[in-house]
């Protein structure tokens, strides 16, 4: 029997070799036969490796440890302090945003603002306001739940997703993918139409109006985006791996079962900024919604005739979401992800300031994409002129998300990004929606705080000239320096201002020591 016992690991042993002798796929095998596996072993667990036992407290991405615990901790609805100063190596860092105090203010923050209670933090712009929409409308959240498809997440993710947004009052955006029965849980939606117009498209595949006013009568739709490209993989549409292709999302899409599903790279409704607008006109005047676009940015030509078909105002866009190029997806080529479209930080400044420069900033809500769920990336945003902030991976991270980086093979632990049974069981909507309305409110808290250090009542209300971009220790810039902008660039109008002032006033929020005159708020340029 012991020698049975002692004989079977070791024949074992003597197969693997001679398989391994024999095969042609792996160099390092047919070397070191047996061995081999044991390096391929530690290749595979690397992430993993790296992740909790290698890795410094910064070192991690796309999200380090430091801002996943931020938004763990957040997401438990605990204290979000941390002791003993910063670990960021501030000495060398490009690029660190360094937020400017005031010493002196008529605004002060509540002791509500303090607490641990629900703050009201709508932005300062009403959606669609400016184009008169029938149904334009204040959110009632600056930060919302960004555009992420039921076939990228899982069933129970995107209904957790939705439920935290109906308890934080944020906005959920469907994705391209279509709006499925877990997107109905209680929130209002933003309706994405992708290139492959999923959803509302004909049997050919083609952009069927009508059934887009359909759908918006139907579900509780308070906005249209129609998606020109996203950060991650620009110009190149979408892909969902065939592994995520369930029977249910085959017939919510249109598609076959098990195959890969590829949108388009470009739209088919619509071939220049000109036959975009009227789209974008027919859309409104049929829904009555307000209707807006994103993209990520490359080059500028676009964005230059959009704002220049824009000054007559007989037609536009009301929003435009910027996706920075940092910006995450479930499957991309590497190509893409690393090297496409500009980071947020780039993109977004030079878009801004054309519709600056044509004197339109006051009619578009400009909204932001691409790790701003972070409070100080969310900050530098704001600054810059943002208007809202999406989150996406940050509020996948409050529902379960562990960063295993394995969105595209259908294995994604935790359940978030996979249709796989076994590991989808591990997503409770209902728990997972109380740990994402923690996050969200948690975040609006914190620009809540950022905005009252800064010595005004309402984050929107922070410019390009309270924030530095510092090198270091060497030296420091203004954002409005580093970006070029005018005076009053990045800041909402003055009625807009003194709006969102009064709202955070009567809320008790924001308290003045003087008349509600925003400190803070400069002639525009």
């Amino acid at each position: 029997m012991r020698k049975w016992l002692l004989s079977a690991p070791l024949a074992a042993l003597a197969a693997v070799a001679a398989t391994d002798l024999k095969q042609t796929r792996y160099p390092i095998l047919r070397t070191f036969p047996v061995l081999g596996h044991a390096r391929m072993a530690l290749t595979a667990i690397g992430p993993e490796l790296r992740q909790y036992v290698i890795a410094g407290n910064n070192e991690e991405r796309p999200f380090t440890r430091d801002q996943r615990d931020w938004i763990y901790e957040s997401a438990e609805a605990r204290a979000t302090t941390f002791g003993f100063g910063t670990d960021n190596d501030v000495e060398f860092l490009e690029g660190y945003p360094i937020v400017k105090q005031r010493t002196f203010s008529d605004v002060t923050l509540s002791a509500h603002a303090h607490s641990g209670q629900e703050l009201p933090l709508p932005p300062a712009k009403v959606l669609g306001a400016a184009r008169g929409r029938a149904k334009a409308f204040r959110p009632e959240s600056l930060v919302n739940i960004s555009a992420m498809s039921y076939g990228a997440l899982s069933a129970p993710a995107v209904e957790a997703l939705n439920r935290g947004a109906a308890l934080s009052g944020a906005l959920h955006n469907t994705g391209e993918g279509g709006l499925s029965s877990h997107h109905q849980n209680g929130a209002d939606l933003v309706f994405q139409i992708g290139t492959a117009y999923f959803g509302v498209r004909d049997d050919e595949g083609r952009f069927d109006i009508d059934k887009l006013v359909a759908l918006t009568e139907k579900h509780p739709v308070r906005a249209i985006e129609i998606k020109l490209s996203q950060g991650a993989k620009p110009g190149l549409g979408g892909l969902l791996p065939a592994a995520k292709v369930t029977e249910e999302i085959s017939r919510i899409r249109g598609i076959p079962v098990g195959q890969d599903c590829a949108s388009p790279s470009r739209h088919t409704a619509f071939g220049d900024v000109d036959s975009m607008l009227d789209l974008v006109e027919d859309i409104a005047d049929r829904t009555g919604l307000p209707v807006g676009i994103k993209s990520a940015v490359g080059d500028m030509a676009f964005w230059e005739e959009l704002a220049a078909a824009m000054v007559p105002r007989d037609r536009g866009v009301d929003f435009i979401t910027i996706d920075g190029g940092e910006g995450g997806t479930g499957a991309g080529p590497l190509v893409f992800t690393d090297a496409v479209s500009l980071p947020f930080r780039l993109g977004f400044p030079r878009v801004y300031s054309i519709f600056a420069e044509a004197g339109l900033t006051d009619d578009v809500v400009f909204i932001g994409g691409g790790k701003l769920g972070i409070p100080e990336n969310a900050v530098v945003a704001l600054a810059l002129g943002a208007d809202m902030i999406n989150v996406a991976r940050e509020a996948m991270l409050s529902v379960g998300c562990i960063q295993a980086q394995k969105c595209h093979t259908g294995g994604c632990p935790t359940g978030v990004a996979t249709h796989n049974p076994w590991l989808v069981r591990g997503v409770d909507p209902t728990a997972m929606a109380g740990r994402c309305a923690n996050y969200i409110r948690s975040l609006r808290r914190e620009l809540v705080k950022v905005a009252g250090a800064v010595g005004v009542p309402h984050p929107g209300l922070i410019g390009p000239t309270d924030v530095e971009l510092a090198r270091g220790t060497r030296d420091a810039h203004p954002l409005a320096e580093v970006y070029g902008y005018r005076e009053g660039w990045g800041l909402p109008g003055p009625d807009d201002a003194r709006t969102i002032t009064e709202l955070m006033v009567a809320s008790g929020v924001a308290e003045y020591t003087a008349a509600i005159t925003p400190p803070g708020i400069r002639p525009r340029g």
